[in-house]
């Protein structure tokens, strides 16, 4: 049965060089050692993950574990520098954290680390350079591949979330340090901000997939790997790839999950929430703790089948059907053909040619790059608007069911009239009334045709082959819907858009929709997580409940905007009284007839006040670009007390040339 446990609000561990990181521990009750679990991120145990961790946390700790949750040199309340996402300095600190707890007479020296995002990024970084006391990992929406499936480029093309991204830390690195833990929380505070690295024209500056992307991307050595992993998503969420190809290429136990989820963890999910608790206590029962719990035994891959669901930007339920494949790759799927036709998808080669030249507006339902991070209004919606400016190739009304799973893939003939140029790819399940649901997509910076390391610009009215393999996807369509594949030279504002309008042009005797459809005569049992179980939650004072909204309008000369506004609200923390509040809002604009006139602004808010303490920061952010160049700049003010007297500000402004984006 469940036990209690006890907090430690705040313990220090110190590094072989001295700095000291801050960590918070759940203790479960009792005498002896425990099997322990590692939360590492930048995110503010303080505050930031709190509400959160509260709901994980509190129950492993119940269960027997000693959990421990750190922040990352130079956040929250550690001391340091914070350098970059996934540094040498992050994961060698990590290995120093391993080491720390394994040597505590808590600890039985059986560790694994849990995450979702940047935890499950670093879990398997971490797991990747074998640390002797990390004997299982749980990695929710990761990478396997920093510059193939991470914020910053996709296909080889910007994605605009890198400025996005980018601009959040800068937000984020601007908090200082809780007093209570830290009396130089002042001085520490104005050296991060002045130190604060420019991590968005940097990762900018890194156009190509060289040793930068390489350094923790696990799939450079699959069998560096020796520690269990279970690795779990969801298909709102932008990190869909991972865990199939984690159960695929690791030689070490590996099993893959994907339900229905946006970015979060399954149980605090707004899309159908499930049991996270009971998928993470089988795993660290059996790796951690030595018990029969049939880890090992479960179906390689678990899936959420879905299905069309007329969809829309804000939250709804999901509809479909968990399914299994006990071994992954599964004998299950094959690989389907359908060749590209004048609007066709077909089971024969036809000859001709077809243009392809889209506004740089169309994208505008694709919604927000990583659902799960925003209030609401962020699902990708019904597709059919921005079909009609796309080039589509569709099936006949199916007579029968037709079954995805895996990663469809495009193969294409073109030439182009420009040196840069975009293809975007989406495959949608279009209902007898017309909506068109979005399966999965990917862009292609056609530049990267032959591989995403040596770019090489186009030459206009060359004939070149490239393909496009789009993201993973689980997918039944009902007989009556129509298959369509839609191309378009732009996804904006998911994808920045190339440097000046192209028009591709399709040889469709060589172009071709390879699916991997799934084949099964008698499905095995899923083992799907249920409903989830009863867990604690933070009980804040709220003095402001979180809300958003966003709007999509047309400016006089023909641009297209969207605005968007979320507020975090504003709660005070039961444990130490910090009142703590944010706001962000966000804009994106582009002309249709030109991409160059591609803009993203953000600015950020936070406020943190207890007793006569009380600091808040602003931070700006825009970036612009023209045909040769992107333009950066950012801007931090942070104040102190009531009045709101000016403590540091500081501003940024870099330009980098496009290269091939």
């Amino acid at each position: 049965m469940p036990g209690a446990y006890s907090i430690i609000e705040n313990t220090w561990i110190t590094l072989p060089d001295g700095r000291r990181l801050s960590a918070r521990i759940w203790m479960p009750a009792g005498e002896g050692a425990f099997p322990a679990i590692l939360e590492y991120l930048p995110y503010r145990k303080r505050d930031g993950t709190a509400p959160r961790d509260e709901t994980t946390h509190t129950v492993f700790a119940a269960e027997g574990y000693a959990c421990v949750r750190v922040d990352i040199s130079g956040t929250g309340d550690s001391e340091g520098v914070f350098d970059d996402e996934y540094s040498e300095q992050e994961l060698s600190d990590g290995e120093a954290v391993l080491e720390w707890m394994a040597a505590q007479n808590w600890c039985d020296g059986n560790i694994g680390m849990i995450g979702i995002s940047w935890g499950g990024f670093n879990g398997l970084q971490l797991a990747f350079r074998r640390p002797q006391a990390l004997k299982a990992v749980v990695s929710v929406a990761s990478t396997v591949d920093r510059y193939a499936d991470d914020i910053h480029y996709m296909g080889g093309c910007l994605l605009s979330d890198n400025a996005n991204w980018g601009s959040q830390m800068f937000a984020y690195q601007s908090r200082p340090a809780d007093p209570v833990h830290r009396a130089d929380w002042r001085e520490d505070w104005i050296k991060r901000i002045e130190e604060m690295p420019f991590m968005a024209a940097e990762w900018l500056r890194r156009q190509v997939r060289g040793g930068f992307w390489k350094h923790g991307s696990v799939c450079e050595d699959w069998p560096a790997i020796q520690a269990p992993v279970l690795a779990i998503t969801g298909w709102a969420d932008a990190y869909v790839n991972a865990p199939s190809a984690l159960a695929a290429n690791l030689t070490a136990p590996a099993k893959a999950m994907i339900g229905p989820w946006e970015h979060r963890y399954a149980h605090i999910a707004k899309l159908d929430p499930a049991d996270f608790h009971g998928e993470v206590l089988r795993w660290f029962g059996k790796w951690l703790k030595g018990e029969e719990t049939g880890a090992e035994e479960l179906p390689d891959y678990r899936i959420f089948m879905q299905e069309h669901f007329n969809p829309s930007m804000q939250n709804k339920p999901r509809q479909g059907r968990w399914v299994a494949e006990a071994k992954w790759p599964s004998p299950n799927v094959r690989d389907r053909v359908m060749f590209l036709g004048q609007g066709t998808l077909g089971d024969q080669p036809v000859a001709g040619t077809l243009a392809i030249s889209s506004p740089a507006t169309l994208g505008r339902a694709g919604g927000y790059f990583c659902p799960g991070m925003r209030y609401d209004n962020e699902l990708a919606g019904d597709q059919a608007e921005d079909d009609r400016l796309s080039a589509c190739f569709e099936t006949a009304p199916l007579a029968e069911p037709l079954e995805l799973l895996g990663r469809p893939r495009v193969k294409v003939a073109f030439s182009v009239d420009k040196p840069v140029a975009q293809l975007v790819a989406r495959v949608c399940d279009v209902s007898p009334e017309g909506v068109s649901q979005r399966i999965t997509y990917r862009p292609l910076n056609l530049t990267c045709r032959n591989g995403f390391e040596a770019p090489e610009k186009l030459v206009p009215g060359e004939r070149y082959e490239a393909e496009i393999e789009l993201n993973e996807c689980a997918h039944r369509l009902k007989p009556g819907h129509v298959l369509r594949l839609a191309l378009s030279t732009s996804y904006w504002p998911i994808v920045w858009p190339s440097p000046e309008a192209a028009e591709v042009m399709l040889h469709l005797e060589d172009s071709s929709l390879v699916l991997p459809e799934r084949f099964v005569t008698e499905e095995i049992l899923p083992q799907n997580p249920g409903a989830p179980r009863d867990y604690p939650v933070l009980k804040a004072e709220q003095l402001r409940n979180a809300s958003g909204r966003s709007k999509t309008w047309t400016r006089e000369d023909g641009a297209l905007v969207l605005d968007t506004f979320d507020d975090y609200g504003k709660a005070v923390d039961p444990f130490h009284g910090m009142c703590v509040g944010s706001h962000v809002a966000m804009h994106y604009e582009v002309h249709p007839d030109d991409p160059a006139t591609a803009a993203f602004a953000s600015d950020w808010t936070f406020e943190f006040e207890r007793g006569g303490w009380q600091v808040s920061i602003d931070t700006e952010n825009k970036v612009t670009c023209d045909r040769e160049n992107f333009y950066l700049w950012r801007k931090v003010t942070a104040y102190e007390g009531a009045e709101k007297e000016v403590a540091v500000t500081k501003e940024w402004r870099e330009t980098v040339p496009r290269g091939v984006l």
